[in-house]
């Protein structure tokens, strides 16, 4: 009886531990289907793959973390936003590819020191400064054409802008002579014995070849030891002339007509306050009342500012035309752009509203009221007046010619230059960055870009996204990429013919740009 007791006693305690491992067992079995992740290697069942996404999805909602994986895609996306953004603004800023063009002005082994001087060569410029520079080393050509001894140029005191500066006071006379010199004898005055000598007084026949000069204007040194150009803007042709006469004029425009060191030293020291504002643009407003005047471009201007450009336009003699249709003038593309035109073209390029921007013009028509909306978008408007103290610029402000020298170097040496009308000067900014390694120049194709400005105006088209799209397309080619030189218009004839070639100073390829091997 006792031995069957201990027997159940013992048996009972066998089952309690059989079912203590079992509950155990189930207890640890529930723990790792609930807590350990499942390795890619071995996939759990379908309940327990459940059942740990709910639970992981809890302890993300109590820390309240995003799902890691969206988590890392909106980070790559936002890298991926601002690279893009940083690739974009570098691209308004970056020049177009060279494609290894490199100045290329020396003299062949042919060319030979001046020959003999005939007689004196005196210059009589015209225009404003760089329709004077363009003068100016057309005339060096000519001399070294016919041999002879050139004067240092006059200077134009007589222009609308009535500026009295002399040669000195804007070129490095010195520096000019000397770097020269292998090309043509230039002395500062005539000699005191042929002051009083009769002169062969001449206006140069324009754009004129090599045969003109060497036939023509040669033989004249027969009768006279002095020949008098009464004029000296387009007295060359733009083509068509030996090598070496282009090289020379080009040597003589980018290298001999150095600023004087006055100038020189303020137009850097320009520079480098803009350069303070990171890369800026130097826009060439050419919204002066003379250009306006001399165009009738009056769109956008009050009755009382158009008649009175009307009246300077009729009372300036040597100005031939008189009677001109504005809206023509403006759907031809013949207008400058205005300043609200300007703002709303870079705006649609892409130029943030901090953009730097340096105006190279002179007294703006209308000032502040025509200058607003520009500003508006663009505020940091700056200029030499705004860049300099009253003590720095008192020597040059009353010198139309001598403040234009300052614009011209803050303009070559800008990030990007963009010309409003292509005059003079905007033609011989551009040329000049073409012979430095092609930097960025923005040319607005006016003709289009008004009608697009009109159906704004109409309430036909917005500001946004699509019309950004049309301008930047219409521009990708406008960027002073490299090109050869553009010939006269299909058709023309006479001087309308050499009218419509591309300036030679505008764009100096191919003649003093080699493209060097890789």
């Amino acid at each position: 009886m006792m031995e069957r007791r201990r027997l159940t006693a013992s048996g009972l305690s066998l089952l309690r531990l059989l079912l203590t491992c079992a509950i155990g067992s189930i207890a640890l079995g529930t723990l790792l289907a609930v807590h350990v992740f499942p390795s890619p290697a071995s996939k759990p069942p379908k309940q327990r793959e459940i059942g740990h996404r709910r639970w992981s999805g809890e302890l993300r909602w109590m820390q309240e973390f995003p799902p890691p994986q969206l988590s890392k895609l909106a980070t790559s996306t936002q890298k991926l936003d601002d690279k893009i953004a940083v690739f974009q603004m570098e691209k308004l800023w970056k020049s177009p590819s060279n494609r290894n063009f490199m100045p290329c002005v020396e003299p062949s082994s042919a060319y030979l020191p001046p020959s003999e001087s005939r007689g004196y060569l005196i210059v009589h410029t015209n225009g404003g400064l760089n329709q004077m520079r363009a003068g100016i080393s057309d005339m060096v050509a000519v001399a070294r054409l016919i041999d002879a001894t050139l004067v240092i140029p006059k200077l134009d005191k007589r222009s609308f802008w009535q500026d009295s500066s002399n040669f000195s006071d804007v070129f490095d006379v010195e520096h000019f002579i000397k770097s020269l010199a292998n090309d043509v004898k230039i002395v500062k005055k005539l000699p005191k014995e042929l002051a009083t000598t009769r002169k062969a007084v001449l206006h140069f026949r324009s754009w004129s070849g090599v045969e003109y000069y060497q036939d023509e204007i040669y033989r004249l040194w027969n009768d006279y030891q002095v020949i008098r150009a009464a004029k000296s803007d387009s007295r060359l042709a733009n083509n068509n002339l030996p090598p070496d006469i282009q090289k020379l004029r080009c040597r003589a425009f980018y290298e001999a007509l150095k600023f004087s060191p006055q100038i020189e030293s303020l137009g850097k020291l320009l520079v480098e306050r803009m350069r303070s504002y990171g890369p800026y643009i130097a826009l060439h407003l050419r919204y002066e009342k003379d250009m306006l005047a001399f165009s009738g471009c009056t769109y956008g201007l009050s009755p009382t500012e158009t008649d009175e450009l009307t009246k300077i336009r009729e009372n300036i003699t040597h100005w031939k035309v008189k009677d001109i249709d504005s809206q023509d003038q403006r759907a031809k593309g013949y207008c400058p752009l205005t300043p609200k035109e300007v703002g709303i073209f870079l705006s649609s390029l892409g130029y943030p509203s901090s953009t730097p921007i340096y105006i190279a013009a002179g007294e703006i028509y209308g000032g502040d009221s025509h200058m607003a909306e520009l500003e508006s978008r663009f505020p940091t408007l700056m200029s030499k007046e705004r860049l300099t103290s009253q003590e720095e610029l008192e020597p040059f402000i009353d010198h139309a010619s001598q403040m234009a020298a300052l614009d011209y170097i803050v303009s070559v040496e800008s990030d990007v230059f963009v010309p409003s009308y292509s005059g003079n000067m905007a033609r011989a900014v551009e040329g000049h960055r073409r012979f430095l390694g092609h930097r960025k120049t923005n040319t607005p194709d006016r003709r289009r870009l008004v009608q697009l400005f009109d159906m704004i105006e109409e309430g036909n088209l917005k500001e946004g996204e699509n019309l950004s799209k049309m301008i930047q397309e219409m521009h990708r080619k406008r960027q002073g990429s490299p090109r050869k030189r553009k010939g006269p218009f299909s058709g023309t004839k006479g001087m309308d013919r050499f009218r419509s070639e591309e300036a030679f100073y505008e764009n100096p390829l191919p003649d003093c740009l080699c493209q060097q091997s890789s």
